[in-house]
Parts: C-alpha cells; structure tokens; sequence
C-alpha cells in the first residue's frame, strides 16, 4: 500500500500547490492551458491503446463494459459524489465536481494504476507507483490551476481503487499474465484518450460507465483458460 499512500498524498499536494498559482493566472490563459492538457490526456491515451495485440477483444471489452456500466450507472454515481462533496466542501467551486471526477478517472484508468499496482501487491515493487505519483503530482498542479480544489479529493479514489488492486493482486497472481495486463491497460489507455475528448468540449463520453471495460480482458483469459477456446 505504500505506493499508494505516497500517489494520493502527491495529488494533495499538487491539487494545494494547483489551487495557490490558479490564482495569478487569467482566465484566458486558463482556457489555452486546459486545451494543451486536453490534447496531452489523447495522445497518452492513444499511445497506451495502441499497445493492443487483439483490437476485437478491445472492442468487445468496451462494449460490453459499456452495457455493465449503464446498467450499474457509474458516471451518475460519480457524479453524485461530485456534487455532493461540492455542496458540502466547494465553496460555491462551480468545477468542484468536474475537477474531483475528471482528475478521479484520469489517475485510476492508465496503465500505470493497473501495472503499477499489481507489482506492489505482487512483489513489494513501488517503483511504477511512485514514478506515477510524480507525474500525478504534476497534473493535479495542472488541473487544479484551471478546475480547483475538487481534484485534491481524487485523491480519495485513488486510494481506494489502487489500494483495493493492490490487496487482491496476491489472491490474483496465477491469472495476471503480461498478456492480460497488457490488454486491461491498452483498454485504459483507450478511456483516457475519451476523458482528453471530454475536456475538449468535443462530445460527451461516459467514460465512468466505460470503467468496467477494463477488466473484461481478464475475465476474457480466464474463461480462455478454462474452456478452451
């Protein structure tokens, strides 16, 4: 868990740090800098797609992820908790919501969550996590410049989604091959390339009810292994 712990306590103090400069800065500065993140989010969203050795699995994956998640409604849930935390905590933050649930699926969906976890409960291994918790540290800096405080409490989800990862991983370990790892991540890569379309304005994504694409590869190699197919 200690990889974890050091991500969550990155982005408090990125999303602190963030909120300190968002007040020296315009909002049309704001504006330009949200787009360049945006653009960013895509192309490191497409590049872990692209890893990919079976495109149909990805694309079953989705789509039935997809049918989970609606039938789960993941992105009201998390959205709820948005705007709960936002009444009780925002200050009247009119992003408080919008920062706390994009900053939440931005640090949980990327390779590095997934990978980086798993060789924590695995082998004691917290390299990949505290690589991730530097570059987490610097985009919560990013996004709380321009969507505030409501990223800092991403951090909260981050615990709970890697830390939980990291507890099951031993219980997991005949089944997470490189080869399944390899396809929950690219699956990942593919949602944060969405989360980059969100921030543009370009379409809305239900990205939160995509989550459960994820880990249909898994359950994918699991049912491989077992029938035969």
């Amino acid at each position: 868990m200690l990889g974890t712990i050091v991500n969550s306590t990155t982005i408090i103090i990125g999303t602190i740090l963030g909120v300190l400069l968002n007040k020296g800065i315009k909002e049309e500065y704001k504006s330009t800098i949200m787009d360049g993140v945006s653009l960013a989010v895509i192309l490191i969203g497409i590049m872990g797609a692209l890893d990919t050795e079976n495109v149909i699995l990805m694309i079953i994956s989705l789509v039935v992820g997809s049918i989970i998640g609606e039938a789960v409604k993941i992105e009201k849930k998390l959205d709820n908790l948005g705007n709960t935390l936002e009444k009780k905590l925002g200050k009247g933050d009119s992003n408080f919501s919008k920062g706390f649930v994009t900053a939440s699926l931005v640090f949980c969906v990327g390779a590095m969550a997934i990978v980086g976890a798993l060789e924590s409960g695995l082998r004691g291994n917290h390299s990949t996590l505290f690589a991730k918790s530097v570059l987490d540290g610097i985009s919560s800096i990013i996004f709380a410049s321009t969507l505030g405080i409501g990223v800092g409490f991403s951090a909260a989800t981050v615990l709970l989604y890697q830390g939980s990862i990291t507890l099951l991983a031993s219980s997991a370990k005949e089944l997470l091959t490189p080869e399944v790892i390899n396809e929950m991540s690219a699956v990942g890569g593919l949602l944060i390339a969405a989360i980059g379309i969100n921030l543009l304005g370009l379409r809305k994504i239900k990205v939160g009810n995509m989550l459960p694409a994820i880990f249909i590869p898994l359950l994918y190699f699991l049912l491989k292994k077992f029938i035969g197919f």
